[in-house]
C-alpha cells in the first residue's frame, strides 16, 4: 500500500482533482528536464572525452576539488598534469573548457566566435551591449567607430592629464605615510584611474579623489564584478526571474543602477554643453575628438546616430574597462616591485636620469625606459588584470596536436594560467624582467595581458601609458616595500584582485 501511494498514479489518487492536472504536468516537465540533463552531460562527455581532468561528481562537478578563494592556485596545480587544455565541470551538465595552452590560444583568437552567451547575458544589465558584449557585424561597426579615439594624436595630450590625477594620489599617500600606516592601494589606484578616465575619455573633470568617503561607482563596480563571479558559480543563479528573488539579485540591481547613475551624469553634462548646434559644430571641427565626442558625433552606416542605449552601453563598457583593469594591472605592478627592491631601484635610477625630479613627463619620455617597461610586463604576466576570456565555439575547431571540439562548448581563454604555464615559461613564479628584454623572443601568444586577436583590447596603448606614468611618478616620490602582516593572494574575478586588498608600506625618497 505504501508502496502504490509513493508511485505518480498512487500521489495522484490522494490530490483533489482540480490539481491533479497541473501535478501530471509539473511532473511531465520535471521529467523532459530531467531527461536533457543526461542527453546534454552525455554529449558533453562524449564531445570531450579527448581531454583528460581530475574526476569530477556527476551532479556537483568539480566543486569540492577547489577550497574557498583558491581557485587560481588550485588550476595552476592542474596545468602541469594536463598540457594545454582540460575540461572544468561547474556542475553536471555546465563545464569551461580551459586552454592556457598558446598554440591553442591562437587558434582560437584567430577566429571570429562570441562571447559566451550566459556570461554576456550576466553582464548585459550593466554594462549594456557594447563593445566588450556585441557580436557579428554590429560589434565590427562600432569597433571601426571607435578606433579613432585610441589613435597616438588623441592619446598624446592624456599623458599630463594622467600625471595631474597620479600626482593628487601621491599627495594623499604623502598624508597617510605621515601618520605612519599603510596603503592599501587599490582602493586608491581605482579612484585615480577613475579620475584619470572621466577627464581623459569624457572630459570631465571631478573630484573623485579628494572625496573623503569611497565613491558610489567605485563601490558598485566592485559589488558588481564580486556579485558576477559569485553567480557564474552557483547552479541556483543562473535563471534571471529566480535571481532576482534573491538577496544577491537585489543588491546587483541596486549596483547597477548606481552605476548607471554615474554614466548617465556623464552623458548628461556633455549632451547640455552640445544642445547649442554650434557647439556641436565646433566640437566636429576639432582636431582630436575624445571618446564621448566620437560617440556623440558618429553616424552609423544607415546615416542615423546611436541611439541613447547604445550611447550608454559604450560609456559604460569603456568606463568600467578604462578604470578597472588599469587599476589592477597598477596595483599588482607597485606590488610586485615592492617585493623585489633590486629591480625597483634600477626603475628608479632610469626614471631619475629620465626626469629628473618628475615634474614635468611626456609622451616621448613614455618610449624611453626600456627597463621600467620590462619590468611593467613581467608585472602583467605574473598578475594580469584580466585572467579569463570567454568564447562559445560558432563551428567545430582542430588544435594543433590533433585534437579536437564540437560547436557549442564554452571555451575560457584561461590567460592567468597560460602565464604561469612551465611549460611556456620558465620557472613562472619567479620575477625575472628579462623575459622582456629587447631582442628576447617568445611564442606570438604567450603573453597576453590585453588578450590577442581581432577583439584584442582597443584602448591597450591608452593603458600602457597610464601604467608608465604612475609607476614613473610613485617611484619618484616613495620607495616600497611590502606590509609583512598583509601579503596579498590573487583572488579569481573578472579583474585579478587581492585577496583582502592590497597592502604596501610607502617611504618618502629623498
Amino acid at each position: 500500500m505504501s508502496i502504490s501511494m509513493l508511485s505518480p498514479m498512487g500521489l495522484l489518487r490522494v490530490i483533489p482533482g482540480p490539481f491533479q492536472g497541473a501535478f501530471l504536468l509539473s511532473l511531465i516537465l520535471l521529467l523532459i528536464k530531467v531527461a536533457q540533463f543526461y542527453l546534454r552531460r552525455q554529449w558533453l562527455l562524449k564531445a570531450l572525452q579527448q581531454f583528460p581532468s581530475p574526476p569530477s561528481h556527476w551532479l556537483f562537478g568539480h566543486k569540492y576539488e577547489f577550497q574557498k578563494d583558491q581557485e587560481l592556485q588550485q588550476i595552476l596545480k592542474w596545468i602541469v598534469k594536463y598540457p594545454c587544455a582540460f575540461p572544468r565541470w561547474m556542475w553536471g551538465s555546465k563545464v569551461f573548457f580551459q586552454i592556457y595552452d598558446p598554440d591553442y590560444l591562437k587558434v582560437i583568437l584567430g577566429r571570429a566566435d562570441p562571447k559566451s552567451t550566459e556570461l554576456h547575458n550576466f553582464l548585459s544589465p550593466w554594462i549594456g551591449e557594447g563593445l566588450l558584449l556585441l557580436n557579428g557585424p554590429t560589434w565590427f561597426q562600432h569597433r571601426r567607430m571607435l578606433t579613432p579615439a585610441f589613435h597616438y594624436d588623441i592619446l598624446q595630450p592624456y599623458v599630463q592629464l594622467t600625471a595631474d590625477s597620479v600626482q593628487v594620489m601621491l599627495e594623499k599617500w604623502e598624508e597617510l605615510v605621515t601618520q605612519g600606516s599603510h596603503v592599501e592601494l587599490f582602493e586608491h589606484v581605482s579612484l585615480m584611474t577613475l579620475d584619470t578616465i572621466m577627464k581623459c575619455a569624457f572630459s570631465y573633470h571631478g573630484n573623485a579623489q579628494l572625496n573623503r568617503s569611497t565613491h558610489p561607482y567605485i563601490k558598485a563596480v566592485g559589488d558588481l564584478s564580486n556579485l558576477f563571479f559569485s553567480r557564474v558559480r552557483n547552479a541556483f543563479h543562473q535563471t534571471d526571474m529566480i535571481y532576482r528573488l534573491t538577496p544577491e539579485g537585489r543588491l546587483n540591481h541596486q549596483a547597477c543602477e548606481l552605476a548607471h547613475k554615474h554614466t548617465d551624469q556623464v552623458i548628461k553634462q556633455r549632451k547640455t554643453y552640445l544642445q547649442e548646434e554650434r557647439e556641436l559644430e565646433k566640437i566636429k571641427r576639432k582636431k582630436n575628438l575624445d571618446f564621448l565626442d566620437i560617440l556623440l558625433c558618429a553616424k552609423m552606416e544607415d546615416g542615423s546616430s546611436l541611439s541613447d542605449q547604445d550611447l550608454r552601453a559604450e560609456v559604460d563598457t569603456f568606463m568600467f574597462e578604462g578604470h578597472d583593469t588599469t587599476a589592477s594591472g597598477i596595483s599588482w605592478i607597485l606590488y610586485a616591485l615592492a617585493m623585489h627592491p633590486k629591480h625597483q631601484q634600477t626603475c628608479r635610477e632610469e626614471i631619475q636620469s629620465l626626469l629628473g625630479d618628475g615634474s614635468s613627463i611626456t609622451w616621448d619620455h613614455l618610449s624611453q625606459m626600456p627597463y621600467t617597461t620590462m619590468c611593467i610586463k613581467e608585472a602583467l604576466r605574473i598578475y594580469p588584470p584580466v585572467p579569463n576570456i570567454s568564447r562559445v565555439l560558432s563551428k567545430p575547431i582542430t588544435f594543433p596536436d590533433g585534437r579536437s571540439l564540437p560547436k557549442g562548448i564554452t571555451v575560457l581563454l584561461n590567460i592567468h594560467a597560460l602565464h604561469h604555464n612551465p611549460k611556456v615559461w620558465s620557472n613562472p613564479e619567479v620575477f625575472d624582467p628579462f623575459r622582456f628584454a629587447p631582442g628576447s623572443t617568445q611564442h606570438s601568444h604567450a603573453f597576453l595581458p590585453f588578450s590577442g586577436g581581432s577583439r584584442n583590447c582597443t584602448g591597450k596603448q591608452f593603458a600602457m601609458n597610464e601604467l608608465k606614468v604612475a609607476v614613473a611618478l610613485t617611484l619618484l616620490r616613495f620607495e616600497l616595500s611590502p606590509d609583512p602582516t598583509g601579503i596579498p593572494e590573487p583572488a579569481a574575478g573578472i579583474v585579478l584582485k587581492g585577496r583582502n586588498g592590497i597592502h604596501l608600506h610607502l617611504k618618502k625618497h629623498h
